[in-house]
């Protein structure tokens, strides 16, 4: 079977094994624009923050990064003065290979919270990591970020402004501490077009809240959550105006998305990829909220591993969300099943066909709340044993 070839141009990504995962596999990853590119970031509104995330804040704000280093099997967070001057090392000893600024390098970690990080295997790896980078090894880099994912997830676009074609390609990684706060996960997107850094960041602003701030899989949110855009402009395709900004905004929407489905699609344990899509409320905000609290609600995530029709539990989840609603008022369909009308059950012939809905891998739950026009969805998956066995075992 032929294997996709990913890429952006200007950019070059490598992936290698450091020893920070005991299985031995690929856990540092770098990626290294040819030519300075400007950068956004948002970052995890978890007031824990790893040591990544505090570095990344402030480098970002120049709104230029050369390089990023990633690795998995540690996530440097609660590691005190030491895995901060941890952090500024991988920094240091890639630009020094890489013969840019320092403060032109970026961090990212994933892993086990509150594990010292073996700063001298990071340091020993880079001049490989630094000789395999490659047009072509977007895969290896996605391999290297892995933690319990089962799968890598990238995306790749093309769009064009004014005749010149130009690329977009992200990647992420993502499986459980996983709920709509920011980003919930580690995601870098580069692209060859060019655009100001200020609004670059507007640009991802928007992209993320209508990607990776709908999603859940477990309702935890990462101390290492981030998402990194960089834009080196080889292309010649420049963002600008009005109508560059709505055809470049409308790629990066999709590539979001796509990888934000990719997450939550391989949540762990997940057997099902379910929206949850709420309308006729009052506001999009109260919309929002009930979407979010069924997502998010264990009693219906158990219920649709179990395949059980169960909407009792939705429309209670609904009642909870802390929004107006008025259950009288309330249909729920399972994909075209009404499973619910004006808060009553259909009915015994209605639950068998809902239980059809529920065994195929992916479906869409429907509210409607007939009060307004506010709508909105959140991606959620079930809840399965696999989870539970998955995070038991996380640290062993």
């Amino acid at each position: 079977m032929k294997t996709e070839i990913y890429s952006c141009p200007g950019f070059t990504f490598s992936g290698c094994a450091s020893g920070l995962k005991k299985n031995g596999e690929n856990d540092l990853g770098l990626i290294y624009s040819e030519t300075e590119a400007s950068a956004a970031g948002v970052f995890t509104r978890n007031r824990v923050q790893a040591a990544s995330v505090k570095l990344d804040r402030e480098r970002i704000r120049s709104g230029k990064c050369q390089a990023i280093i990633a690795n998995s099997g540690n996530a440097n967070c609660c590691t005190g003065e030491q895995g901060e001057l941890d952090n500024l090392a991988m920094t240091r000893v890639v630009a020094s290979e890489m013969g840019i600024p320092e403060e032109m390098v970026l961090v990212a970690s994933t892993g086990v919270i509150g594990k010292p990080l073996p700063i001298q295997k990071v340091e020993r790896s880079v001049p490989e990591l630094v000789r395999l980078l490659s047009a072509n090894g977007m895969s290896a880099f996605a391999g290297a970020i892995m933690t319990t994912d089962t799968v890598p997830k990238i995306v790749i676009k093309k769009g064009e402004i004014h005749n010149t074609s130009f690329t977009i390609t992200g990647v992420a990684k993502g499986s459980g501490m996983i709920r709509p706060d920011m980003a919930t996960m580690l995601c870098f997107v580069c692209t060859d077009a060019a655009s100001d850094p200020k609004l670059l960041q507007e640009m991802l602003l928007k992209g993320v809240e209508k990607s990776f701030n709908r999603i859940t899989v477990d309702g935890d949110t990462s101390t290492n959550d981030m998402v990194l855009l960089l834009a080196n402009g080889v292309s010649g395709a420049v963002i600008q105006d009005h109508d560059q900004i709505a055809v470049f905004q409308n790629q990066l929407d999709q590539v979001l998305s796509d990888l934000a489905r990719m997450v939550v699609k391989d949540g762990e344990g997940a057997t099902k990829l379910v929206e949850v899509k709420v309308e006729g409320a009052k506001s999009d905000h109260d919309a929002r909220c009930i979407a979010e609290t069924i997502a998010q609600s264990n009693l219906v995530k158990t219920a649709l591993f179990g395949e059980d029709a169960n909407w009792g539990r939705i429309i209670a989840a609904a009642g909870r969300a802390g929004v107006d609603m008025i259950p009288e008022k309330m249909d729920i369909f399972f994909n075209d099943v009404c499973m619910v009308q004006n808060g009553i059950g259909c009915g015994p012939a209605a639950e068998i066909e809902a239980t059809k809905v529920l065994k195929k891998q992916e479906f869409v739950i429907q509210i409607r709340l007939n009060m307004g026009k506010g709508e909105s969805s959140v991606l959620t998956c079930d809840f399965s044993v696999d989870y539970v066995k998955i995070n038991a075992d996380y640290r062993s």
